[in-house]
């Protein structure tokens, strides 16, 4: 699956300068309502320390990292649904996210016009999930019209997927957000095809100042919860993100700061989404691969290439740990560690994998 995160909020809360500290997007970021008014896209690679050691023992002469695609849309305002403002004619650039980033203010800065007057995090919250939900059902009315026509030729039991539709049209109307989880195995298809923004993984950034002086972040993490919520201030990260590496480690030592909020804000979305990392090896290639936690091993091998998982045979597994602790591959296998995994074997964190398929 291609790991996507959909940046998304008021305008004038940080939503352009975040995607520069994340991703050196290049994106304009300035005092002014609707300052993008055009979708950004950034591609990073996913920071992995174990990929870097996995290097220096396997020597590959090809090292590719896990990837993220960060996609930054203009700013939501009160009646986006309605044509207010610019952003709702953006969302369909993150219906397919993995995970929507939904930034939030919490500084005061006068130098920075604030919306709706004054800085509340959870309010402008509020605002944004009223206009997903509205712009959610707007899509499924659109679906509900076109089915309505194909249903009328088919007989009162033949009309699943139009009866469904309406069952999701009732709960996104009530302020209801679906869980995939809930959705039975005839439907996910059809849901799926939906791309229902409200069902989608939140993580909610609050963008501070370099401190809380405000204390909304805190009320805003009570609110959300600490799993679902991370304090950024994005206009110090993209300042880090500007200076030299060497420059930049110091900066941080002297400022107190552990590490980049880019490192943690992606631990965080993995975390929310149940992610896991596992690596190929392969014809002098050392690959990192996100999937989420419990794929057995043949669908791991069609995120790769479909074919892959069709013509799934066996799987030649080592841990990474076991990898660090015996040095080679071969040291591995005499100490008992390479095992030989079949369909049923579900791809753990760190996994080390070379897939044997059909061709």
């Amino acid at each position: 699956m291609a790991f996507t995160i959909g940046i998304l909020g008021l305008p004038n809360v940080g939503k352009s300068t975040l995607l520069n500290a994340l991703s050196h997007a290049g994106a304009e970021a300035s005092n002014y309502p609707f300052c993008t008014i055009e979708c950004n896209r950034g591609v990073v690679e996913v920071p992995d320390d174990r990929l870097k050691r996995l290097a220096e023992l396997l020597d590959p002469e090809e090292v590719i990292p896990s990837t993220i695609t960060y996609v930054d849309i203009a700013g939501l305002v009160e009646g986006a649904s309605r044509g207010e403002g610019l952003g709702n004619k953006f969302l369909h650039h993150v219906r397919e996210a993995t995970i929507l980033a939904h930034v939030l203010r919490c500084f005061e800065d006068p130098d920075v016009s604030h919306l709706l007057g004054d800085v509340d995090p959870v309010r402008d919250a509020g605002v944004v999930d009223t206009e997903l939900f509205l712009s959610d059902l707007e899509r499924i009315d659109s679906w509900i019209s076109k089915e309505k026509v194909r249903s009328r030729a088919l007989k009162k039991g033949e009309r699943g997927d139009f009866d469904f539709l309406q069952s999701v049209r009732e709960k996104i109307a009530a302020g209801e957000k679906i869980s995939r989880d809930d959705i039975s195995a005839r439907n996910l298809e059809i849901f799926d095809r939906l791309q229902l923004l409200t069902s989608k993984p939140v993580i909610y950034v609050l963008n501070s100042g370099e401190e809380d002086d405000t204390g909304e972040c805190g009320e805003a993490v009570s609110q959300f919860g600490e799993e679902r919520a991370i304090s950024i201030s994005a206009r110090l990260e993209r300042e880090l993100s500007e200076l030299p590496e060497e420059d930049r480690v110091e900066f941080m030592k002297e400022m107190g700061i552990s590490g980049e909020a880019r490192d943690r804000f992606v631990g965080k979305c993995h975390e929310l989404l149940g992610m896991i990392r596992y690596y190929t090896s392969a014809n002098r290639k050392l690959q990192a691969w996100s999937i989420p936690a419990g794929t057995a091993a043949p669908a791991a091998a069609g995120r790769i290439h479909t074919d892959m998982e069709k013509g799934f045979i066996r799987a030649r597994v080592m841990g990474y740990g076991d990898l660090v602790e015996y040095g080679t591959e071969a040291e591995v296998q005499h100490h008992g560690h390479l095992r030989t995994e079949g369909h049923e074997y579900v791809i753990r964190d760190g996994d080390v994998v070379e897939f044997m398929f059909n061709r």
